[in-house]
């Protein structure tokens, strides 16, 4: 099958090993001063050894791999202790992989094993990428220099690959799911589309492993239980591909929110602004 899964550029490793060590899943060894992907079936593809290597050996591609686990890869972790258990479970929260999550503990359960309660806990602490750290910000006042505008942000990151659906700025959310290059189209997006929503932003098209998106939209309906989610695009047909995920998300999942689809013109234009229905 086709899935993500990390790949790692040997001309680069130096062989340091904080990957390995960062890797609670066991998906990678030091083996001859390198660092190797030794079981494709153990590596989830969420990227969390990235932010780990100094050296930028290794990255995400999207190809011919086996499917991950969860089972199996509790297999291998439980015989490193509850601290390595703790780890994995922890990386799975705080990428909103709730499938795994779920599964993880199920085997924890079924194994008479403990679960540990702090990675069942709906919070979010930071993985080895410092941008993948959650912040919430206060925003600034109305009263800025000419020629500034007050940004509207409220927390970080934003693209949806990195966002955690368990962060609590999402819970009871107003959702903005942006396409990346409306902001840079519309000269007021900040005012007229970011003021009072929580955003996260994608492409359709040049995005890989767009069935995460999918799976990180049913938990911020189900589990952060947002109340409304806009979808902005562009005009481009390929944006609308970000409607479909949505869609897509929205048949799986328990609860049913309202979706808004605002279509933004290159020259900044709101074409299209309208309640869509989803069924």
């Amino acid at each position: 099958m086709k899935r993500q899964i990390i790949r790692i550029d040997e001309t680069l490793c130096d062989g340091c090993g904080i990957c390995a060590g960062g890797c609670p899943e066991g998906a990678i060894q030091m083996i001859d001063n390198k660092a190797r992907l030794v079981n494709e079936l153990f590596c989830d593809g969420l990227g969390a050894c990235i932010g780990e290597c100094p050296q930028g050996a290794i990255t995400i591609e999207e190809r011919e791999a086996e499917a991950y686990d969860e089972w199996k890869t509790m297999d291998n972790i439980v015989e490193k202790g509850p601290a390595t258990i703790r780890a994995h479970l922890e990386h799975l929260r705080d990428h909103g992989q709730t499938t795994y999550l779920k599964q993880g503990m199920e085997y924890l359960k079924a194994h008479d094993l403990k679960v540990p309660m702090e990675a069942a806990k709906p919070d979010v602490s930071a993985c080895g990428c410092p941008g993948s750290k959650n912040i919430e910000m206060a925003l600034g006042t109305d009263d800025v220099a000419v020629g500034e505008a007050p940004s509207r942000l409220t927390h970080w990151p934003v693209q949806l690959h990195l966002a955690s659906p368990q962060a609590s700025q999402f819970h009871g959310a107003e959702l903005l799911l942006a396409a990346d290059c409306t902001a840079f189209a519309m000269g007021s997006f900040h005012e007229t589309m970011l003021k009072g929503r929580k955003v996260v932003i994608a492409c359709p098209k040049l995005d890989q492993g767009t069935q995460i998106y999918v799976d990180k939209l049913v938990s911020l309906v189900d589990d952060a239980r947002v109340n409304t989610i806009t979808v902005a695009m562009m005009t481009v047909p390929c944006c609308g591909g970000l409607l479909g995920l949505v869609r897509e998300a929205l048949g799986r999942t328990e609860r049913q929110v309202p979706v808004k689809a605002v279509v933004i013109s290159p020259e900044g234009k709101i074409v299209q602004d309208e309640w869509v229905k989803m069924a």
